[in-house]
């Protein structure tokens, strides 16, 4: 297992992958995976090397160097221990001389002012913070904070659409009438590719009395994913099973949760997971709702329940799920192992386990379903 400072080391560099994000450029999961094999390589203790890793691994087009090069001042500039100067890139060689003049004194002998870009801000801290530990003013501020995430997963189409590159299948037809168009000459093959489509995504989320300190802050979420989206569903999962996805539909945020919360009539009540999910697979998931699907298992998994109906309904969502994924906000907590019986009974029929307790757990959460 990994130690703290690995962790913290990683969820940093995550986090400025997702800064690069966020100010327009792409960076898919498996360059940021790179990223950190490479700093585990190089160290983080100097700024040359975590700066040339990350502008040889995320950045693969020359327009993006300039704001790599911004993101990367702002993110870093308060990281403790670099003593190493910024290495100067193409547009500041090319500006020398007018850098010479903004470093120069001021015209009153004073001397210029450095703006100090904050990276890892109070902001920064507080996505990392456990949603049981926030003042209500906090998980305001994380709501909005949560209204950035965009969950997207994607499969392959059946549907064939004309390639560029030379892989994939022949298209015989569109080969033949370019060959007729051209006397009778074969110019080159035309080849084709599958299309992406949306995968659908289904959300399940404990709102039982266990799981209050966590429930409002994961329902933000479940909005955020649904809100104006097809092919996302939401329920919500307690002494019985409610489907939330035309209350979370709504662009207003407060009126969404309101509405959810107002249709739930077992909030912060019992727990019986199997039963619940049991329900959802007889009425919505093998009739097609979770065949092929994504579906996500919001729980501290501390079910009041059968154990065994919860293992033999989850062993039924596995089969028929393209992938399962369970969150525990719990999971974060030092020294935590899936001993209750509820979650000991589904674990093995989960493929992915992750943590939920914060809105940067959540942002990597939708890193997992994007790549599942």
């Amino acid at each position: 297992m990994a130690d703290r400072r690995d962790v913290s080391t990683i969820r940093l560099l995550v986090a400025f992958a997702r800064s690069l994000r966020r100010a327009g450029v792409a960076v898919p999961v498996d360059n940021v995976v790179q990223y950190v094999r490479a700093i585990e390589a190089v160290g983080i203790d100097r700024r040359d090397p975590v700066y040339w890793a990350g502008r040889t691994v995320l950045i693969h087009r020359h327009e993006d160097v300039s704001t790599y090069d911004r993101v990367f001042d702002s993110f870093w500039w308060r990281s403790s221990g670099w003593s190493d100067p910024p290495p100067p890139s193409p547009e500041d060689s090319s500006d020398e001389e007018g850098n010479d003049e903004a470093d120069s004194p001021s015209s009153d002998g004073e001397p210029p002012q450095r703006l100090a870009l904050v990276s890892y801000s109070d902001v920064d801290q507080l996505r990392r913070k456990d949603f049981a530990a926030c003042t209500p003013e906090e998980l305001e501020e994380i709501s909005r904070l949560l209204h950035e995430t965009s969950v997207r997963a994607m499969q392959r189409s059946r549907r064939m659409r004309r390639s560029r590159r030379d892989h994939g299948g022949y298209d015989t037809r569109a080969t033949m009438r370019q060959t007729l168009r051209s006397g009778r000459e074969v110019v080159r093959l035309v080849h084709r590719e599958p299309t992406s489509r949306p995968r659908r995504v289904v959300l399940l989320c404990d709102v039982s009395g266990s799981m209050e300190p966590y429930s409002r802050a994961l329902l933000r979420f479940l909005h955020v994913v649904v809100a104006g989206r097809g092919r996302v569903e939401a329920f919500a999962v307690g002494t019985r099973l409610t489907r939330l996805t035309r209350q979370l539909s709504s662009r207003d945020p407060d009126a969404a949760l309101r509405q959810a919360i107002e249709r739930v009539m077992d909030w912060s009540g019992g727990t019986r997971l199997g039963e619940g999910i049991g329900t959802f697979n007889s009425r919505f998931g093998m009739p097609g709702m979770a065949r092929g699907a994504i579906v996500v298992i919001l729980s501290d998994g501390l079910d009041r329940g059968d154990p065994a109906l919860l293992a033999g309904e989850m062993a039924r969502l596995h089969r028929a799920a393209h992938q399962t994924i369970w969150v525990n906000p719990l999971k974060a907590s030092a020294g935590y192992e899936p001993l209750a019986r509820g979650m000991a009974a589904a674990l093995p029929h989960v493929d992915q386990f992750v943590e939920g307790h914060s809105a940067a757990s959540l942002d990597a959460l939708v890193g997992v379903i994007a790549g599942s």
